[in-house]
């Protein structure tokens, strides 16, 4: 379950603030050396060994990536989600998320590419992204008081060295109850129309949410932990700066 800490808003939001900037900074600094006040000079960041690309356009990935500073591009794949028959919410998401990556690395053979797909499944239910305020209102009427799984399927491929790694990630979401005014007013907003279950849990939506069990990052569209751990293992990454810079 996750908790906040509300005892000091302001020195919270200041100390994101730094963390964000000091993250999204791929600039060179200079740092007094702790030993016989030496001066070090190192360069902060996450360095890949090939172009990386991310082969959808949803704003929350996009979002997560940006956080950890990483330079990509987005190439949206277009390819069909329906579900086949007989497809469980696992091998859906994963057979979509390589589909995606496949499709984009076939263009670029020479680049990290990173496919993503995440649906939203309640009482055995998938529901997708809204298109109306009636079918808003629908899909926040099955998730109220309830809880709910999010799995997000995620591979990534490199067709020049034949590398292709995939995982599914699962988060549990536990709605309180919704009341109608809630609904109608969360409904009549911008926020729920481009995301699977109709909620944003980084935005308006997160005051739905009582507690997560699994991955927060997840639940936005993208296991951030999972990824990272997956580039990591492949050598596509390694993180630059101080005395444990990357090796060539």
């Amino acid at each position: 379950m996750y908790r906040s800490n509300c005892g000091n808003p302001g020195l919270l939001d200041s100390k994101k603030a730094f963390l964000y900037k000091t993250i999204r900074s791929g600039e060179r600094r200079s740092l007094a050396g702790t030993r016989q006040g030496v001066t070090r000079e190192f360069c902060m960041g996450i360095v890949f060994s090939g172009r990386f690309i991310l082969a959808s356009a949803s704003p929350r990935r996009i979002e997560l990536l940006k956080l950890m500073g990483i330079d990509f591009s987005v190439m949206p794949s277009c390819v069909d989600e329906t579900f086949q028959r007989g497809e469980t919410p696992r091998e859906h998401v994963l057979r979509l998320s390589e589909e995606k990556a496949l499709a984009v690395s076939r263009r670029h053979p020479d680049a990290w590419v990173l496919g993503a797909d995440t649906i939203v499944i309640v009482a055995g239910e998938v529901l997708g992204k809204p298109d109306s305020i009636p079918e808003a209102i629908m899909m926040l009427e099955k998730l109220s008081g309830r809880e709910h799984e999010v799995f997000t399927g995620f591979s990534i491929v490199r067709e020049d060295t034949g590398t292709r790694v995939r995982n599914v990630v699962a988060s549990s979401v536990l709605f309180r109850e919704i009341s109608g005014d809630e609904m109608s007013w969360y409904a009549g907003s911008e926020e729920p129309y481009d995301k699977a279950g109709a909620y944003a849990v980084q935005g308006m939506g997160a005051f739905f949410i009582r507690e997560i069990r699994g991955s927060y990052t997840n639940v936005m569209g993208l296991p951030l932990c999972e990824v990272i751990d997956a580039l990591k293992g492949v050598a596509a990454i390694c993180f630059s700066g101080g005395d444990h810079g990357c090796r060539r």
